[in-house]
Parts: C-alpha cells; structure tokens; sequence
C-alpha cells in the first residue's frame, strides 16, 4: 500500500498517506483502536472496496484463490453441512464437489473438523464454527490470508487454543497473513511484525517487530520477552490512543 486514502462521503476520513509493505510469509497484525481504519485497509487490501487515492500493489497479478479472508463472525450457510460449506469457494469458481472432495477433507483435517463433515452449523460450538470458517478460508491455500477479529467474540481458553492453532497451519500451508486484533497480547503471540494505526485519520504511527522464532507455544506466552514485548505493545497503543485523542 503506498500513499492510501480512504474517504467516505464528503468528510469521513477513514485512511489517510497509508504505506504498508507486506512480504511472503510475513504474520502481520494491525492494532490499534475503535475506528483507526483497520478493517478498512482489510477491505481494501481484499479488493472489496477501492482507495480514494494511493495505490494497492501485488508483486505479481492476483489469480482466483490467492486471497481468502476470515471475519470476526464465522458467516456460514446454515442450511449447508460442514463440508458443503468448506466447498462454497470452489463452488463459486464453478466445480464440481467430487472434483475437489479430497481437498475438502484436507482442509477439515487442517482444522481437526474432518469428523464433523456432515453437521450443520447449529450442532457445533462458537470455536467449531470459526474451525470451519478458516477451514473454509485455506482450502485454495491462498497465497494471502486476512483475518479481520477472527476470534474477539470467543472465550479466552478457545481463543489460545485457536491462536496455536493459526501459527501451526500458518506453517503448514506456508501463506502470509494479515491479521486484525485489539489485543496486545495477541498481536505479540502471532506476529513477526505488529503495525499500531492511530485514529481519525486512521494511518500508521509505529511498526514494532517480534523476532522471536516459530514455532511459538506457552513456554513464549510466559517468558519475559513475550512480557516486554506486550509491554512495548501497550505503550504504542496508548500513544495511539492519544493521537486519537487529538483529533
């Protein structure tokens, strides 16, 4: 992204001058408050929405299945099993499921949902939905996966659970992620490189790297360098808080 903004209506400023740059394999989090632009630059960088000025680049042409995308709601068909949903984007690119049944089942063997391919949404549980919204999201093993608060509306045991389990298929299926949190503490545990974004108008006050190495488990969660880090974390944020304020 260089030099993006983007404005709604007349006034509503919701980028302004925002550069990005995104390399293969990065794990990157935007964080930063209410309304600072983040699902915004998401949108953007989907193809959902256009910039009102800058540009939006790939290092080459995008094809069908190089991007998926993950919202904070697992938006599945509910009249749809399991697997049929998992289909939806092959669907959409016109084959056939038998075509690309074994696919299906790898992705739900990704997200260990492989056994609950013929339940309907309504028999699984909040952290089960989001399995299949991700299960959905890999199976074209996208070169670019965007998280938009996957997991804000989970408990806090389900939420670890399924950060572990980001970074484990994140290293399986080799892609790089763009993901959207509030949390300090999550943004440390899943990033190589975390973007702060200040509010009105939203763009990027500090880049903080975590150079600690992949794979990460519980013995990073309660070391002194995930503390500090989280610390550092806080204060990027509390300093975009107060250019929040400002304006």
């Amino acid at each position: 992204m260089q030099h993006v903004d983007k404005v709604f209506g007349r006034d509503v400023v919701a980028l302004r001058d925002m550069d990005l740059e995104v390399g293969q394999g990065d794990f990157i989090s935007l964080l930063g408050p209410s309304g600072c632009g983040k699902s915004t630059a998401l949108r953007l960088i989907a193809g959902l929405s256009h910039p009102s000025s800058g540009s939006i680049r790939w290092a080459r042409d995008r094809v069908d299945g190089d991007l998926s995308v993950v919202l904070q709601e697992p938006t599945l068909m509910p009249w749809a099993t399991v697997a049929q949903n998992v289909f939806l984007p092959f669907r959409l690119q016109g084959r056939r499921f038998r075509a690309v049944r074994d696919e299906i089942l790898e992705a739900l063997k990704l997200v260990g949902l492989e056994k609950f391919q013929n339940a309907y949404p309504r028999e699984l549980s909040g952290g089960m939905k989001m399995r299949v919204s991700i299960a959905r999201a890999l199976v074209t093993r996208p070169r670019l996966m965007l998280m938009d608060e996957p997991f804000a509306a989970l408990d806090e045991i389900t939420r670890f659970k399924l950060n572990n389990d980001i970074l484990a298929l994140r290293e399986k299926i080799g892609c790089t992620v763009i993901f959207v949190t509030h949390s300090v503490f999550e943004s440390v545990f899943l990033s190589d490189r975390i973007v702060v974004m200040a509010a009105r108008p939203g763009r990027v006050i500090r880049e903080l790297r975590v150079d600690e190495p992949y794979p990460r488990g519980e013995a990073f969660r309660t070391s002194a360098e995930y503390a500090a880090q989280c610390r550092a974390a806080s204060e990027a944020l509390k300093q975009a808080m107060g250019a929040h304020d400002e304006h």
